[in-house]
């Protein structure tokens, strides 16, 4: 979930982000649900479960937007689980695009887990609070804090104050009593796009546990302007140990001060206890410009205990945390690679199984009304429309798969919609319309569907690049259950190594349970004991984004954003997996008679 903007993108009438912000969120004080745990904060239900001798639940806090417009509210984005508190600090930021001309509504909900279910209705609801970007703003210090209601209070505020009358959650307060406050920083993001690569170890440090050493693990903080702090990393556990070495952790620099180099850098040291308890074993404090000198006597650091410090005249300190290595590489983005001449080649693959119904009937999912465009006209020019722009001859491959081709009937799963097995390509999208037009009137609508040949044709194209110049794209459109399961998460595995994503658009109104399997977000897909390497399919019915009052444009502009916002992430995890760097970007064209110029 991570970099979108807030509201739906409207291709008509796009506005230019001021700035970026970074959203944190903290809460106190949350009603406790359970009898013997304290509620566990988090906004990522997906997260790893840890179950021992007692029950740890976990609580989450999700955003949601609304979008220009409607009142319809979205999910933005969830945190990571924290455990065991009613007092949590979310680690996981939000970063929202801030428009000072509209209003961006924004809402948070609080939830207790009570399973591993991504449905929120299955989960103990605490308390939920509304607030405006701005609102968080334009408060001192960019920091509101609210406290949190349960749900029949805010849905009395939210139809006097914002008149809408959408249901606000499925969960239900406790009337009468406190849910606690939500405390929401907003901090404009700086432009620093350094990464830094940095690993410590601890040495000595006080022993905390009764029947073992001590679990250290470290707790970084930014301090802000008014002189707070706000958490930006957290390692891992190192067990029973008083000397740990951590794993060596990447964090963009922007996180750590935000590119103010002497911007102070607390980091405190912790024991780790299951109950969530984590004794406090001391703190230390330093800075970014500090920390760039690497390894050295300069950044061996005193771990320092106040209250030890404050009743023991002898005390020294608590151990020491010395830095071990620091290295610092630049942020490179999609769009690096996009300037430095890497090509999105982007094929499309649609379903003609008998399913879809006869085409030349209104009820059919392919019936071509000249009227309207139809799902999977939709669904082809939305995505297509916004991916032609990255590929410089628009030659695009249209392929289909399921139907009986004449003259003799046989059945295929990877046809040319042009009719050209030889030279599949398409001029445009709306040459890629036109074939498949075409195609609906040439051939018998059959089956099974199966996924595992179109995925295998692209694949083998993939396999001839990747040196970086060329990434390819799939979007495959269908209507129904999958046929063959087994040999599409193989060809998937087998890809995830190549330079390709593929997009699956599930339309009309049949269950798709099993397509959820192939988008990775949740576990990761695997064949015959191999797992993929990358998450490389995003699945998406078209009816969670057909705007209801027959607006197609603003369907086609939602879904469009929704499955291609992972693309760049999926991109970039290829690049950075097989070390190819962006290539320079070209110098600008200057036209012929206009020689450049030199400022002295």
């Amino acid at each position: 979930m991570n970099m979108a903007s807030i509201g739906d993108f409207d291709p008509l009438n796009a506005s230019i982000p001021a700035t970026k912000v970074e959203i944190t969120v903290s809460c106190r004080n949350l009603l406790d649900r359970d009898t013997f745990s304290k509620s566990d904060p988090s906004k990522w239900i997906l997260v790893f479960m840890f179950y021992s001798m007692f029950k740890i639940l976990d609580t989450i806090c999700v955003l949601y937007t609304q979008g220009i417009g409607n009142k319809e509210w979205r999910e933005f984005g969830r945190t990571e689980m924290i455990d065991n508190t009613l007092n949590p600090d979310f680690v996981r930021k939000f970063i929202l695009d801030y428009f000072f001309e509209e209003r961006q509504n924004l809402r948070f909900d609080l939830y207790d887990v009570d399973s591993k279910s991504a449905n929120l209705s299955k989960h103990d609801f605490l308390g939920q609070a509304f607030c405006t970007l701005g609102e968080v703003v334009g408060s001192l210090g960019s920091r509101m804090e609210k406290p949190l209601v349960n749900q029949p209070l805010l849905k009395l505020y939210w139809l006097r104050h914002m008149q809408s009358t959408t249901p606000l959650c499925g969960g239900m307060g406790i009337p009468g009593k406190k849910c606690g406050t939500i405390i929401v920083k907003a901090e404009e993001l700086g432009n620093c796009r350094e990464v830094v690569m940095m690993q410590f170890c601890g040495n000595k440090l006080d022993k905390k546990d009764f029947f073992g050493k001590s679990d250290p693990f470290l707790v970084f903080y930014r301090s802000n302007e008014d002189g707070t702090f706000t958490i930006c990393h957290k390692t891992e556990v190192v067990k029973n140990t008083l000397n740990p070495v951590w794993q060596a952790f990447r964090i963009p620099v922007r996180a750590l001060c935000n590119g103010d180099f002497d911007r102070t850098i607390k980091v405190e040291v912790y024991d780790w206890d299951r109950d969530g308890s984590h004794d406090f074993i001391g703190e230390f404090t330093t800075s970014y410009r500090e920390l760039s000198r690497g390894q050295s006597q300069f950044n061996v650091y005193e771990v320092l205990n106040p209250k030890k410090k404050g009743k023991k005249k002898k005390y020294l300190n608590s151990g020491t945390v010395t830095l071990l290595s620091f290295a610092v590489d630049i942020e490179v983005t999609f769009l690096d690679y996009i300037k430095g001449g890497t090509q999105i080649n982007f094929t499309v693959a649609i379903d003609f199984t008998a399913s879809n119904g006869n085409p030349a009937q209104p009820t059919s999912l392919h019936y071509m009304n000249p009227y309207q465009l139809n799902a999977y006209a939709m669904a082809l020019k939305a995505v297509g429309e916004i991916i032609q722009d990255y590929d410089s001859d628009k030659m695009f491959p249209a392929l289909g798969f399921g139907a009986k081709l004449p003259p003799d009937g046989r059945v295929s799963h990877e046809f040319a919609l042009n009719g050209n097995p030889q030279n599949p390509y398409c001029n445009g999208i709306e040459g890629v319309m036109e074939a498949y037009y075409q195609s609906l009137k040439s051939v018998h609508l059959y089956g099974p569907t199966n996924f595992s040949p179109v995925i295998n044709h692209v694949a083998r194209y993939a396999a001839s690049v990747k040196d970086g110049s060329q990434y390819f794209i799939l979007l495959i459109i269908t209507d129904g259950v999958i046929s063959d399961m087994a040999q599409t998460k193989e060809s998937i595995v087998n890809a995830s190594i190549l330079p390709m994503s593929i997009i699956i658009v599930g339309v009309g109104p049949a269950e798709f349970d099993a397509m959820i399997e192939l988008d990775g977000d949740e576990i990761r897909i695997s064949s015959r004991g191999r797992y993929a390497e990358r998450d490389i399919v995003q699945f998406v019915p078209f009816r969670d984004y057909i705007d209801r009052t027959g607006n197609h444009i603003l369907s086609m502009a939602r879904l469009a954003k929704d499955v291609l916002a992972e693309i760049p992430d999926q991109f970039l995890s290829y690049m950075k997996a097989r070390g190819i760097k962006p290539s320079p970007a070209p110098p600008p064209y200057t036209p012929p008679g206009h020689p450049l110029q030199t400022q002295i």
